[in-house]
């Protein structure tokens, strides 16, 4: 049976009538919550996706990254704002919640822990480890394990977890061996401190080799509808079963607007009545049934514009319009 096309004004329409009469609830309140409606809100439209088999996750999550400062540095200018969004988040039946202790630095996890701990039972918050913040305009690669095992341990702390759920080494650092830095991912997960092991800004090679060492239940590298330099490593993640999170998954850097895909999607998404985000979100779902979107952002607006795109279905013929 061919499913009906939705247009952006009724995604958004179907996602109010869910959400109508839904107060804020306290953190406490949000695990009642959570436990109603999450098989019918409107982050489970987008489908499921298991990591690790044993943790299943809606196909759209959310990128905490945004609900840091400008530059990603420091306090949010809204405060309200941002602590709204993550409460929002749940209340759309969000249950995959990325972020790193490099965002802010360490402002992402704490307002993480401060609005949503303790957390509602199938929320999962994976952070990352491995990049340190000196400076706003600095983001630097520390991959050595005595930083690694110290950074995984301040995030048990600000997230308030005896655990994390999936923790990611951030990116290779050139000045460590690779197998030194998942190497002390694997202690820390046989200590019990870390659920599941990620990465994070891979190559085929450092997969690999990542792989080679631990049981790797998820890859986050930058991909979207204009860069898709990472095509070779989610193929391995197709037939591995490995979860693949691509950041930036918007194309709105200016440099992509050229890209004949891009184009091709703003022309579809012209067609369908959509925004170009929901379009780029749909290709996404798409593309691969590994994909797990994350897009991030610092308003309750954009974020129920976003989640709202996990019920738009591309044909094929459209799908072989964008390329």
């Amino acid at each position: 049976m061919h499913r009906p096309e939705l247009s952006r004004r009724d995604l958004l329409a179907q996602t109010g009538a869910v959400l109508s009469g839904i107060a804020f609830a306290s953190a406490a309140g949000l695990a009642s919550a959570s436990a109603r409606g999450a098989a019918n809100a409107p982050a489970s439209a987008a489908g499921t996706l298991r990591l690790g088999g044993d943790l299943v996750v809606n196909r759209l999550g959310f990128g905490a990254m945004r609900i840091c400062g400008d530059g990603i540095w420091g306090d949010p200018a809204d405060p309200v704002e941002a602590r709204a969004v993550l409460r929002r988040a749940v209340e759309l039946g969000v249950n995959f919640i990325d972020t790193a202790d490099a965002y802010g630095p360490y402002v992402s996890e704490n307002l993480i822990a401060e609005v949503l701990a303790p957390y509602p039972k199938g929320l999962l918050i994976a952070t990352k480890g491995g990049l340190v913040r000196p400076v706003r305009e600095k983001w630097d690669r520390d991959g050595r394990p005595a930083h690694l095992r110290e950074a995984c341990e301040a995030s048990l702390r600000r997230l308030k977890v005896e655990r994390i759920d999936l923790y990611q080494m951030h990116a290779p650092d050139p000045k460590v061996p690779y197998a030194d830095s998942i190497g002390e991912l694997a202690k820390l997960q046989k200590e019990g401190k870390i659920r599941h092991i990620g990465v994070s800004n891979v190559d085929e090679a450092q997969f690999a080799e990542a792989r080679s060492l631990v049981q790797v239940v998820s890859v986050q590298n930058r991909y979207n509808v204009a860069d898709r330099s990472s095509d070779p490593v989610l193929a391995v993640c197709e037939q591995a079963g490995i979860a693949f999170i691509p950041w930036s998954p918007l194309s709105q850097n200016p440099r992509e607007s050229g890209s004949g895909s891009r184009q091709a999607l703003e022309a579809l998404a012209a067609k369908r009545g959509i925004s170009v985000p929901q379009a780029a979100l749909a290709w996404l779902l798409a593309r691969s049934p590994v994909m797990l979107p994350i897009p991030g952002t610092s308003k309750r607006a954009h974020l129920e514009e976003n989640v709202a795109a996990g019920a738009i279905r591309f044909t094929p013929e459209e799908m072989r319009a964008i390329g």
